[in-house]
């Protein structure tokens, strides 16, 4: 299917860092209630539901699982004190994206290759769920990343799926006060025609660059802006 915007799998990932960037500038320096903070958090809901999208895919094409998920691992490590600082202005058991997309690699890899009954990788993923409570996008994008793997050759199913769940993650405005302050989050409802409509499944160029680009970039920028907020607003 030809698309009217195409986008290789290196030009979405910048797109969703970009969209990262706008959100976590907000977090830091723009009140949510705000009509700006809303449009930069409402750019920013594109980040976690698309890199579940690309770890899924990343699943289906590495080589090497075991040292895809050590890599994850390592730089969830990394990534702790700059977000939890981030977060929280201290050090604590807060980590950040990059560790529940460590924990979605280990849901996706024991349902997939896991010699267990059903009812166990059912207890699996739901153990991973709870361990993901520590971690930004928690639960949601342990199960987007698994539906995203179950259902990658189904679109229909796919989207259902991930709608159905984005559903629970906008329950936040029943809770916010006032309820207006978590409109923020249907911008996760951009994520389907992102990529549905503009991803053409291309990995792009393969330098090294852009595969460690990411990595490098979420904890350096969680630190400069941590310490930035707290320069600015001491």
């Amino acid at each position: 299917m030809t698309k009217s915007f195409s986008l290789n799998r290196n030009q979405l990932k910048y797109l969703v860092i970009a969209a990262m960037l706008i959100d976590h500038i907000a977090w830091a320096f723009v009140p949510t209630a705000s009509l700006l903070g809303q449009i930069m958090h409402f750019i920013g809901r594109l980040t976690g539901p698309t890199m579940a999208y690309m770890l899924a895919e990343g699943y289906c094409h590495t080589r090497n699982v075991k040292r895809y998920a050590l890599r994850l691992g390592i730089f969830a490590l990394i990534s702790w004190i700059p977000f939890s600082y981030f977060e929280h202005g201290k050090i604590g058991l807060h980590f950040g994206v990059i560790y529940t997309l460590f924990l979605s690699l280990l849901g996706i890899w024991l349902w997939d290759k896991g010699t267990y009954s059903p009812s166990v990788k059912v207890w699996g993923i739901i153990g991973l769920c709870l361990l993901s409570l520590f971690g930004d996008w928690a639960i949601f994008d342990v199960l987007y990343a698994l539906f995203f793997f179950l259902y990658r050759k189904n679109p229909k199913d796919k989207w259902t799926a991930f709608c159905i769940i984005a559903l629970f993650c906008c329950a936040d405005i029943f809770f916010a006060h006032p309820w207006w302050r978590a409109l923020f989050q249907f911008g996760i409802f951009m994520v389907p025609p992102l990529i549905q409509f503009c991803y053409n499944g291309e990995s792009g160029s393969k330098k090294p660059f852009h595969k460690w680009f990411f990595y490098v970039f979420y904890p350096a920028h969680l630190l400069v802006l941590g310490v930035l907020r707290w320069v600015v607003l001491a």
